[in-house]
């Protein structure tokens, strides 16, 4: 787990960094809202330590940048102990909000319980591009634009993407689409589906399909690099 903190008072950053030090994890520092992109880019931080103010800028500013690519947890501890300030974060995207001076003892807590609700929303939300799609919350898109799924096509889509790497035969699919009456669907049902589904998934830009045909197999998601989500 890589986490960036981004204060730019470099001794209570490596005062966060020595006291959350585990195994496993490791930290990357930023003190302004620039470099914290610079960073957020090259790295890929699991988590983000926020503070507000920074000195070519608002910890805000970095936090809706990050929320236009990304839902990593982002934790805000900062002096502003206004209400406002707070109302501000968490409309903005962010998932907590401490003031300062605070516990190290109950940072730590509220980092255990973001990065537990991050894993559990994670087995929701497939994030590569060009797709981000929330099961959870019904969204898919493809480049930012929203695309509408029948709920046939959402159940595909599912199946396909927490099974990226397998072959799902059509025997299968149609069972879990059509659960209780596999028997009676007809077998054009599902090519209609998987037709439908890739309709609105792909661009004729696109070099290859991203569902793709196992011949006399079944159905199977596009092969990822490792560095796929």
């Amino acid at each position: 787990m890589r986490i960036q903190i981004v204060e730019d008072d470099r001794a209570l950053s490596e005062g966060i960094a020595m006291a959350l030090k585990e195994p496993g994890t490791e930290f990357v520092q930023s003190v302004s809202v620039r470099a914290a992109r610079e960073v957020f880019e090259e790295q890929k931080p699991g988590l983000i330590i926020l503070d507000i103010n920074l000195p070519d800028g608002s910890g805000y500013d970095y936090l809706r940048w990050v929320r236009e690519r990304s839902q990593v947890p982002v934790l805000i501890l900062t002096a502003n102990d206004m209400e406002m300030d707070e109302v501000m974060g968490l409309t903005l995207g962010a998932d907590d909000y401490m003031a300062k001076p605070f516990s190290l003892a109950v940072l730590r807590a509220r980092i255990k319980a973001l990065l537990r609700r991050g894993q559990a929303q994670k087995e929701d939300i497939y994030e590569k591009d060009p797709f981000y799609f929330d099961f959870g919350g019904l969204v898919f898109t493809r480049n930012g634009s929203e695309i509408a799924l029948g709920v046939n096509e959402h159940r595909l889509l599912r199946l396909l993407i927490e099974n990226r790497g397998r072959v799902l035969t059509r025997g299968v699919l149609v069972d879990r689409l059509w659960s209780g009456g596999g028997e009676y669907v007809d077998e054009n049902a599902l090519s209609v589906t998987v037709n439908r589904l890739r309709s609105k998934l792909e661009d004729k830009r696109d070099a290859y399909s991203y569902i793709q045909t196992v011949y006399g197999q079944g159905y199977t998601w596009k092969k990822e690099s490792r560095q796929g989500s």
